[in-house]
């Protein structure tokens, strides 16, 4: 068992907290943010040690850190706790900047530490189901697919959304993690990519909280339309927007030789996972309700019509599949290597839409070991 302490109490640690109850080697002891009152709110409310961010990260009883902060903030609090010698958990993205990710991986290689990173979504009964049909030849070789994600943007519920919008932000470093990850864990790394994007508009409305009915600058591209060479010579086509009132899908869908797949919301650990394998033929639906983590276990109240009201968030495991490997001297599935590569495609997928050139990756990675239901089980309660 070891002990963490969170960083950043904002509304992911909930998420975060609740993994407790799934999980039998996650214990948090301690919570630090840059705001004390949200520190002893969230201390209080789950009866752990309210501390600063120094002394959380000088503490000698807390091994890990686990990183929730704002994305611009990922990069100096992960330096900081490794340079304190923890271990290293952070929420998406690694870091705005490739360079500086791999700075992160170089000092916990020098100090003999561990950095994991999410989504670990990819490791739900959704994800597995379809990497195991893929890794058993069901549709053949992966020749091409395509997804969308795409919603009006956080300006709709969140009362400060300038940072989604501003350098370091968009939609394509927001939502693009899960869906490059759960790309990753299926079809290996990737190579180059191609993009073009958009700024339909300059300005965008405060549609919540105190600033209600005022403006905000808008400096990025808000519509990102690209498609991403695997290494494996596959390539997958992919449209990520702040732009889209309403759609119907946030499924994946590969294209093999000997039929197609339908990969479930890669921001979800659910399914089902849909396997055709000819022309007007049937789809055969694979529930994952039998899996450790693929079960429906919220209700999801976020009004878009194209997420499922019902589906399964077990965010946590791999967190846990960290701390288990750390505990015996294994790689872990959600490593910084894995969180780099993607780090590399969102980024280069950003110089590409400017530049309107095809951009060739700087990094490679392993593609993650299929995650067993007899490894889950000693994970859990």
């Amino acid at each position: 068992m070891k002990n963490i302490g969170l960083i950043g109490c904002g509304n992911i640690a909930e998420t975060y907290f609740r993994s407790q109850e799934y999980f039998n080697n996650i214990k948090f002891v301690a919570c630090a943010d840059k705001y004390p009152e949200a520190a002893k709110k969230c201390a209080d409310q789950y009866t752990i040690k309210s501390l600063s961010v120094d002394e959380l990260l000088n503490d000698s009883n807390i091994d890990i850190i686990l990183n929730l902060t704002i994305p611009q903030a990922h990069y100096e609090v992960s330096k900081l706790a490794l340079e304190a010698g923890k271990h290293v958990y952070s929420e998406k993205p690694m870091s705005m900047k490739y360079d500086d990710a791999n700075h992160l991986l170089e000092i916990a290689k020098k100090n003999n530490l561990y950095v994991g990173n999410a989504p670990d979504t990819f490791l739900g009964g959704g994800g597995q189901t379809a990497r195991q049909l893929i890794d058993e030849g069901e549709i053949g070789q992966i020749l091409t697919g395509n997804f969308i994600f795409g919603f009006p943007g956080v300006q709709e519920f969140h009362p400060n959304p300038e940072s989604w919008f501003q350098q370091g932000g968009g939609p394509v470093i927001d939502m693009g993690p899960y869906f490059f990850t759960t790309l990753v864990n299926l079809l290996g790394p990737a190579i180059n990519v191609r993009a073009r994007g958009k700024k339909f508009l300059d300005k965008r409305e405060y549609l919540a909280g105190p600033k209600k009915g005022k403006f905000f600058d808008v400096e990025i591209s808000t519509s990102v339309m690209f498609d991403v060479e695997f290494a494996n010579k596959s390539i997958i086509q992919g449209f990520i927007s702040f732009d889209v009132q309403n759609h119907g899908r946030n499924h994946m869908e590969l294209y093999g030789s000997k039929g197609s797949l339908i990969v479930p919301d890669p921001n979800m650990f659910g399914g089902p996972v849909l396997l055709s394998h000819k022309l007007g033929s049937e789809w055969k639906e694979y529930s994952v309700e039998n899996k450790y983590l693929g079960k429906t276990n919220i209700i999801n109240h976020s009004g878009r019509s194209n997420e499922a009201p019902k589906q399964s968030n077990y965010r946590g495991a791999g967190l846990s599949e960290m701390i288990y490997s750390i505990e015996n001297n294994r790689k872990h599935r959600c490593n910084g290597e894995i969180a780099l590569h993607v780090l590399d495609i969102i980024e280069s997928i950003i110089i590409a839409s400017e530049t309107k050139n095809e951009v060739q990756l700087r990094s490679t990675c392993y593609q993650p070991e299929p995650f067993s239901e007899d490894e889950i089980k000693l994970l859990l309660k």
